[in-house]
């Protein structure tokens, strides 16, 4: 099992613990998924049904299947993290009311994860912050928070985040700062 805390403001204060965080706030969504998870349908016929055109012509634009499969499951989390973000569930935001896509890298070397909504296209976008990362080499997680309200709108704030490896009564350690957590994409500092 892991454990996710990301601090909300670039205040240095001690993170809350995970259950507590969860309840004390409502603009933030997570989502942690298998890497191998199977799909038991076509990949393209699910994206069709779930997907926005630009994010379903990406994942045809993909000829191996196992790339495919992965870029499929990092969306997945991505839509879903944000859908929790808003409070909304599944089928109050229909996935296909907005896309979940990738800006080119910046000088810091990390790509900008960026949401644009097809049914309101001026509102949702430019509030929105995401970090993606692979775990312990076996789940991909995503992180989606509204951006902090405190700071420069121009300026780009990286999302403190800690990762904790917990087995319930067993262990609890830190592995931000390890090969067990890897940035994927987004402003994310391990703390």
């Amino acid at each position: 099992m892991f454990c996710l805390c990301v601090e909300t403001s670039s205040r240095k204060e001690p993170c809350l613990p995970v259950l507590w965080f969860a309840l004390l706030l409502q603009d933030i969504g997570i989502d942690v998924e298998e890497k191998q998870r199977k799909i038991k349908n076509n990949i393209l016929a699910f994206a069709r049904r779930y997907f926005s055109l630009y994010e379903v012509e990406h994942l045809s634009a993909i000829s191996d299947s196992e790339v495919q499969r992965q870029e499929f499951v990092k969306l997945w989390i991505l839509k879903e993290a944000y859908v929790k973000a808003l409070g909304r569930g599944f089928s109050a935001a229909p996935f296909k009311t907005f896309t979940i896509h990738e800006k080119d890298a910046t000088n810091s070397g990390a790509s900008e994860v960026v949401v644009e909504s097809s049914d309101h296209p001026v509102s949702l976008t430019n509030n929105w912050q995401f970090g993606l990362f692979e775990l312990a080499s076996s789940h991909y997680a995503a992180v989606c928070m509204e951006k902090d309200k405190t700071s420069d709108v121009a300026m780009r704030v990286p999302m403190r985040l800690t990762v904790r490896k917990t087995i319930p009564f067993v262990e609890d350690i830190c592995i931000s700062g390890t090969d067990a957590v890897v940035p994927i994409a987004g402003l994310i500092k391990q703390v």
